[in-house]
């Protein structure tokens, strides 16, 4: 019995890889998409904290500045435009209201799956790929791409019985992911056949992760969550970035959108072994005059026996203000109206400038996204094709590709997962 050869076989069954695999099928290729997993589409099921936040709408422009790369060669946000170009935001939103599922924006031109449900736009990408007829094995773990000179023929893999066999097809596209929530498949396989084929690879680390602190006082704000706060992170107290609004406390850390838009640069500069902090205003829209006045307000509203506790109360969210008082270098129970204007400066500066030192963050099992990844100087950014190995492609975060969070990412893999589909035989 003759062996199948495909047109094209897609190692992995994410965004990017289930997206290929339909456009391909649907173009007329044979395809054979292999998924080491039981089931795919498992990290876009948990993307969004479940409720899936698949693009943003913003301007390309926009877009591209949200976008990460390696420290040298081909530019992240020059390398991915192409497929922007290709799979747009727009068709990508197109596409999903063509499979049945409803969308909704929210704040910050992200798009989400109506009601919030990740399951209908991992189903939705399934139903892609049956209609199609794309060949799916699931349990099935390649182990190596096959190459003849310079040339991809096939993979190797390990069946769900333990058997090792082979797949032979003119293309392979590795859309296997990176190595965040490994516990969804991404392991970081497909770094190491990418490799092995010659590929260099750009040191991967964590990105979107909540970052540790070393300060002292951490476990008084555990649990506490604070929106419209401004978070400036400081390298060799040098500013490096800032941005505004939400921040989550745990007892070792910080998290939260803020955070997880800081954490790139600060993994980056901890690996460097460099002093990182992160400096947070708790009043950012306030400045130190207006709080000045608002204190002398409240003081004489007061009643002269209340505490310098009861003053902070006004001022600040109830898990904020011992932990300021402490910052302050002021007694709780300290008469307000006894309070020195050096103590109620003291006490604007511990609004204005809460500061955390860095020394660590969150592991594979937090982060969101992986930086680093397969160099973008051997892959042709016009086709997803490699510049070493003539009929291989990369789509998605086995790139060296990130981007913040807001839907970025998942938009680069399904766009660079649509032009990679557009292979050439």
């Amino acid at each position: 019995m003759e062996e199948t050869v495909y047109d094209l076989i897609v190692v992995g069954g994410g965004a990017a890889g289930l997206m290929a695999a339909g456009w391909a099928a649907r173009d007329g290729k044979k395809v054979l998409l292999i998924e080491k997993m039981e089931k795919t589409a498992r990290k876009v099921n948990i993307t969004g904290k479940g409720r899936c936040n698949l693009t943003n709408l913003c301007g390309l422009e926009e877009f591209l500045e949200k976008v990460r790369s390696g420290p040298t060669g081909v530019e992240g946000k020059e390398f991915v435009t192409p497929a922007l170009k290709t799979f747009t935001t727009n068709a990508l939103c197109h596409f999903f209201k063509k499979q049945g599922v409803k969308l909704e924006e929210e704040a910050g031109r992200r798009i989400f799956p109506k009601g919030g449900k990740a399951y209908e736009i991992s189903d939705a990408l399934r139903w892609w790929c049956s209609d199609n007829d794309v060949v799916v094995m699931l349990n099935t773990e390649v182990k190596e791409i096959l190459t003849a000179g310079s040339r991809v023929y096939g993979v190797t893999y390990i069946n769900k019985r333990g058997f090792r066999r082979k797949a032979e097809g003119r293309a392979v596209l590795l859309a296997t992911g990176g190595a965040s929530y490994p516990a969804t498949g991404s392991t970081g396989d497909g770094y190491t056949m990418a490799h092995g084929v010659g590929h260099s690879i750009v040191p991967i680390r964590p990105s979107l992760v909540a970052l540790k602190s070393s300060h002292p006082k951490m476990a008084e704000l555990n649990g506490l969550r604070l929106k419209n706060i401004r978070a400036e992170l400081l390298v060799d107290d040098e500013t490096v970035s800032s941005e505004f609004g939400e921040i989550e406390f745990s007892a070792r850390g910080v998290d939260g959108p803020v955070i997880l838009r800081l954490s790139r640069a600060a993994v980056d500069a901890l690996i460097a072994k460099r002093k990182v902090d992160v400096v947070l205003d708790l009043k950012p829209a306030l400045t130190e005059e207006i709080i000045r006045a608002r204190i002398s307000r409240e003081m004489e509203e007061l009643d002269k026996q209340a505490f310098a506790i009861d003053l902070l109360r006004k001022m600040l969210p109830r898990g904020l203000v011992y932990f300021v008082a402490g910052a302050a270098e002021i007694n709780p129970k300290a008469w307000v109206s006894r309070l020195s204007e050096e103590e109620i400066g003291r006490i604007i500066s511990a609004m204005k400038r809460v500061v955390l030192p860095i020394v660590g963050y969150g592991p594979w099992e937090q982060a969101i996204v992986t930086a680093g990844g397969v160099s973008l100087d051997e892959v042709d950014p016009e086709t997803m094709q490699s510049r070493l190995i003539k009929g291989l492609y990369f789509a998605g975060e086995v790139l060296d590709l990130d981007a913040d969070t807001g839907g970025y990412n998942l938009q680069m893999a399904f766009s660079t997962g649509r032009l990679a589909s557009q292979l050439k035989l």
